[in-house]
C-alpha cells in the first residue's frame, strides 16, 4: 500500500533563468529581452561573443523601459513565440 504525501511548498521550476538587456518595450504585455552569452568554438578553443533576442511575457503590464536589466526563466507558451516570462528586473 503506497502512502501518499501532500507538499504544501510551491513548485520550483528547474528551468534556467537568464539575464538581459530589454531592448524593446513597445507592447502591452511584452517586452523583447537580448541576451549575451559567451560560447567557446569545440575546434579551435576560441571564445566568442553571441547575443540572442527572446519575447518575454509580462502578466502585470510592460512596466520596463529599454535598457532595464531582467532575469528570465522558460515557462509553458503564451503565445506563438513567446515562451518566457519576466522573474526579476530592475525597474
Amino acid at each position: 500500500m503506497a502512502t501518499t504525501k501532500q507538499t504544501t511548498e510551491k513548485a520550483i521550476s528547474k528551468a534556467p533563468t537568464l539575464s538581459g538587456i530589454v531592448t524593446s518595450a513597445k507592447t502591452e504585455k511584452t517586452i523583447t529581452v537580448e541576451v549575451k552569452t559567451l560560447k567557446v568554438s569545440p575546434k579551435y578553443g576560441k571564445r566568442y561573443r553571441s547575443s540572442k533576442k527572446y519575447l518575454v511575457h509580462v502578466p502585470e503590464g510592460s512596466s520596463y523601459a529599454e535598457g532595464d536589466a531582467v532575469s528570465i526563466r522558460e515557462c509553458r507558451p503564451v503565445s506563438r513565440r513567446k515562451r518566457h516570462i519576466v522573474v526579476t528586473g530592475t525597474k
